[in-house]
Parts: C-alpha cells; structure tokens; sequence
C-alpha cells in the first residue's frame, strides 16, 4: 500500500498512520524520503519521531477549532506544556512570560538548525511567534509506576536460550545476557515474533527449544504482552474487572481508572467493548496495582494515542527499577533505552548505547547484516 501511494511521485500525499506494523529499517527510510520530497505531504501520526522528521507545519484541532501552527510535533508539546505551566502561574508577570516564551523559541530553532533535516526544513520555525504559544487542552493519563521493593543486584540471567516459530523458522538461537540493576533494555530483531517468543519464555507462557533463564529472588515483574485479547473476553464492568488484578476497595479502582482517563459512567463499561486504545490503558493500570520492579513491555506503544505514548514515555525515563521492552517507536528506543540486545538466528548483538548511535554506527550496520544471513 505504501508503494501503491509512492508510486509516480504525486502532487499530493496524504498517509494516514503510515509507520502503523512497519519495522523500525523501513520507517527510517520513509522518513529520509518524505523529509526530501518536493510534494505536499499531509500525514497523520502517533509516531513522534516521525513527525519531528518530515513535518514543517502542524495542524492542531483543540477548543473545537483547526489552528495552523509553523513547527513539528515536538515544538508543539514542549510549547504548550511551557504555556500551560504559565498558565498556572498568576503571579508571572507578563513581560516574564513573554520573555521565557523567546527563550523557548530560540533554544528550539537552535536546536533545529543542527539538525539533518534539509534546508527548506531548518527554514521551518521562521514565522514562529510568540502568540502561537498556548496551552492544550488536551488531557494526558497518570501513568506513575512505583515499586513496592528495591530490587537486589541479581536481575535476571539468560543463558543459551534457543526459540522455533510453529513453521520451523528459527526466531533466535543462543541467546545469552545478564541484566544489570537499573538498565533499561530494548530488544531489536529483523523478526518481531523474535521479541515475543522471548518475553513469553521470561514470564512462564512459553517453553524455550533450548537453553535457561533464572530471575532473582527479589524480582517481581509486570508484563505488558503484545496479544491482550484473553484479559477481555468478559461482560465484566472495568471496576470489576480491575479488581481481580490486586488489592483494594472500589474507590481504589476508580482512582487508578480515573487516572487513565476513565471517568463517571465510563468506568462501568463491560471490557469486552473496548477500543484497542481503551484496553492498552486497562493494561497499563493493571500493571500499576502490582508495583513491580521489572517492567516488560512488548510493544507498548500499540493502539495508543499520542497523550498516552507522551505520558508513558515520560514516565519510564525517571522509574529507578529495570525495564526490558520492544518498540517501534523510534522516540520511545531513544528516550528510554541504555541498552541494546538485538535477537538474531546466530546469537545476539549487545551493547550498552543509545539507539541512534547504534543504527547509525557503520561498523554495527555490517555486524547486524552478517548475524541474519
């Protein structure tokens, strides 16, 4: 479909969720080609990286209207997250603010010029002014993870850990790590049924073709799984059906569904209605009730809308415990992630870097290719 649109260069494109179950080589590419085009290009999207990349202008609908504002996604948000917190403060003089409003703008365009983008891109943040500047009204998820217990030293260990898909493909072979405490771990394949295959042998659901994984006594972990259909296959309400995941009264349930966003009557919808997006928040407020100091997040951007994806983003950057997660949210790897294990058919590649410095180290390039031949 997306050949389909490209093909013949178009005067015009307009590409709704286009990074939607494409892997993180093949959205890369599409945004160095849309950030080149000469065409028009109207795109919607919940990939942040991608909009900061190839977006010029942002076109935002809040207080039931269509504002056109110069900038990508990121100016936006830090923008009206800046105006809201003004907002908030009456006693800031309004000069002060006007003041603290350039600053912004300056730091942001600054920051835009060393860029990779090209020149027509770097020109984008020319009309910016400060009466563009105002806050949201747009309301974001409290999504707070805290641990019940410090973890100890000994995380989790893996050794030789072999996984055969039911067609005999095999997802990845020989497969060894020792998780440090407090890293934050992102899992990269060719192959995403790679990322699953271990997640589901780390929590129990799935027997591994070979090899071992042992946690450590003071471990608990709250497992985000790609597939969450089982959990809502019910005529429970959603107060009901959070109870089942831990302790506390009614007023408790709300609190946590209250804080995703679940509010009056909507907390006594049944589960089994719920949009894909509605589900990922149930989810995640039950991943809350455990206070777990190990999250494994599979995908856990999916289905989400930006608000949730910024809320949860923003979270998991300050949690003290141990993350390990797969993502094709490129914004989400970067932010998150000190550590990098990419499952291959011939063992892995494990290094302790951020994630652009990974996809773009030439060396790693040609490793990453010679591991799936």
């Amino acid at each position: 479909m997306l050949a389909k649109a490209l093909f013949g260069h178009p005067d015009n494109l307009l590409l709704d969720e286009p990074t939607n179950h494409l892997d993180l080589d093949t959205v890369q590419w599409l945004e160095e080609y849309l950030s080149n085009v000469e065409q028009t290009v109207l795109v919607v999207s919940h990939d942040r990286h991608f909009l900061d990349a190839v977006s010029t202008q942002t076109v935002d609908i809040d207080f039931g209207k269509v504002t056109v504002f110069s900038g990508n996604y990121s100016f936006w948000y830090e923008s009206s997250q800046l105006a809201l917190r003004q907002a908030q403060n009456q006693r800031q003089k309004a000069e002060e603010k006007r003041k603290e409003l350039e600053e912004f703008i300056r730091r942001f365009s600054a920051n835009v010029a060393k860029s990779k983008q090209t020149t027509s891109r770097k020109k984008m943040l020319e009309k910016l002014n400060v009466e563009e500047i105002r806050p949201s009204s747009r309301k974001y998820p409290g999504i707070i993870f805290q641990m019940e217990r410090e973890p100890g030293n000994q995380i989790l260990e893996v050794e030789g850990l072999k996984a055969v898909d039911n067609d005999g493909t095999v997802l990845f072979d020989n497969v060894s790590f020792n998780i440090e405490k407090g890293q934050k771990v992102v899992f990269l394949s060719h192959n995403p049924k790679a990322m699953t295959a271990l997640f589901e042998i780390i929590n129990g659901n799935r027997e591994a073709q070979a090899g071992t994984f042992k946690w450590g006594i003071t471990i608990t972990t709250a497992y985000l799984p790609l597939d969450n259909t089982e959990f809502f296959q019910s005529d429970m309400n959603l107060v009901d059906w959070l109870s089942q995941y831990g302790p506390g009264n009614e007023v408790v349930m709300k609190g946590f569904l209250g804080r995703m966003l679940f509010s009056g009557e909507e907390v006594l919808k049944k589960v089994n209605v719920l949009s894909g997006g509605e589900k990922m928040r149930c989810m995640i407020a039950r991943m809350q009730l455990k206070n777990a100091n190990c999250l494994i997040l599979d995908t856990p951007t999916n289905h989400l809308d930006l608000e949730s994806i910024q809320a949860f983003n923003n979270n998991l950057v300050g949690f003290k415990g141990n993350i390990l997660f797969s993502s094709h949210d490129h914004e989400f790897i970067q932010t998150v992630a000190d550590r990098i294990i990419e499952l291959t058919p011939n063992g892995t590649i494990d290094k302790l870097m951020q994630y652009d410095d990974y996809i773009y180290d030439e060396q790693l390039k040609e490793q990453r290719a010679k591991m799936y031949e």
